[in-house]
């Protein structure tokens, strides 16, 4: 039987969020640590994370990403288990903390989590900071990358 094979994903890689950058126009990006509990690092190993509604929130003078599930383990008894969604603190310096919040509260912009991976052990969540596309936007980057793909085949074509 065959192995599937990831595109592009590095081992150090736990998932990525694809619509981020579909929705998304992203101005700045940044590296955050991420407060876990160890039966969803052990989840995380085995990549079971899904960023959907994921977004960031501000409260007390912290970061909390909210809205990412990341899967219980399987593994682990029944008591023990984590609530899937719960808000999980963002380990950040104070003045991005500031920063983020403050360019947040700004119209239109919004802060979410791009992708998750093990960077020396730790669990690292790359989060970025953008503003909404409009569907006009959507469509020139989807005639973008058409023209792109079509000048690529025909170069191809020719050699």
């Amino acid at each position: 039987m065959a192995k599937k094979k990831n595109k592009k994903v590095s081992p150090n890689t736990i998932g990525t969020n694809k619509q981020a950058r579909r929705l998304y126009e992203i101005m700045e990006t940044f590296e955050a640590g991420i407060s876990l509990l160890g039966s969803e690092v052990k989840s995380l190993r085995g990549g079971h994370v899904s960023f959907m509604d994921g977004y960031v929130s501000f409260r007390d003078g912290s970061a909390f990403l909210v809205g990412v599930h990341i899967a219980p383990y399987d593994k682990t008894g029944i008591y023990d288990q984590h609530d899937p969604v719960r808000p999980r603190r963002l380990l950040l310096h104070k003045r991005e903390i500031d920063l983020l919040r403050a360019k947040s509260e700004q119209k239109g912009l919004t802060v979410v989590p791009m992708k998750m991976y093990f960077s020396r052990g730790k669990v690292k969540v790359l989060i970025g900071l953008g503003k909404g596309k409009n569907v006009h936007s959507k469509k020139q980057d989807l005639k973008a990358k058409d023209i792109a793909r079509d000048t690529a085949r025909q170069l191809a074509a020719y050699k």
